[in-house]
């Protein structure tokens, strides 16, 4: 009886080789899973993201100079700034020369605004977009803008919807998807009028 009970002194731990096993299965468990988690909470993202650029550009819209052919003249990222700026969505990040909204749906992507045709439209720019949140984003927003290009890494624009031009086109899903390349490389622009 003093015998078993030495026996089952000795095993009542683990050994070293046991906690490095379960420690380098756990560790190879977590760098596999990593980036999906990283790609699942920008999928998340988007949907809240892409509405409160819907409410900006809705906002913009309405508050438009009526009655002007160039209704979006001088349009600045102040406007998007002052309304994000209590989002948890975007942070605000002051550069010096001026604020920079990041979108935080891929590492450090920024948003700008610049006027189209004098002033006539405006674009909607989101750099650095995982390809994790194509095509929700433009899906989200393609029933507000007139036109979506999405550029992947390799720096060929894709035109995913055009309702205007020569040659109008409707929203494609499909091409959203195939124009976004893996990783923080895509850029969207989205123009409203």
């Amino acid at each position: 009886m003093v015998r078993c009970a030495q026996k089952n002194l000795r095993q009542a731990g683990f050994s070293l080789i046991e906690v490095s096993i379960v420690t380098a299965i756990v560790l190879l468990l977590a760098v596999i899973a990593i980036p999906a988690v990283g790609g699942y909470v920008i999928e998340n993202k988007v949907p809240k993201v892409g509405e409160e650029l819907a409410r900006f550009v809705l906002q913009t819209q309405i508050n438009a100079q009526p009655g002007t052919d160039t209704p979006y003249s001088g349009i600045a990222l102040a406007g998007l700034t002052t309304m994000v700026a209590d989002s948890n969505l975007f942070t605000i990040q002051d550069s010096g020369s001026g604020d920079t909204v990041l979108h935080g749906l891929g590492k450090e992507g920024a948003i700008t605004l610049a006027e189209v045709a004098s002033g006539a439209q405006f674009n909607l720019i989101l750099d650095k977009v995982n390809h994790a949140a194509c095509p929700a984003l433009a899906s989200v927003m393609h029933r507000l803008m007139d036109r979506i290009t999405i550029k992947g890494g390799s720096g060929t624009d894709v035109t995913v919807k055009d309702s205007g031009g020569a040659n109008p086109s409707e929203y494609n899903a499909i091409a959203a998807r195939s124009a976004c390349e893996k990783g923080d490389v895509n850029t969207f622009t989205f123009t409203a009028s």
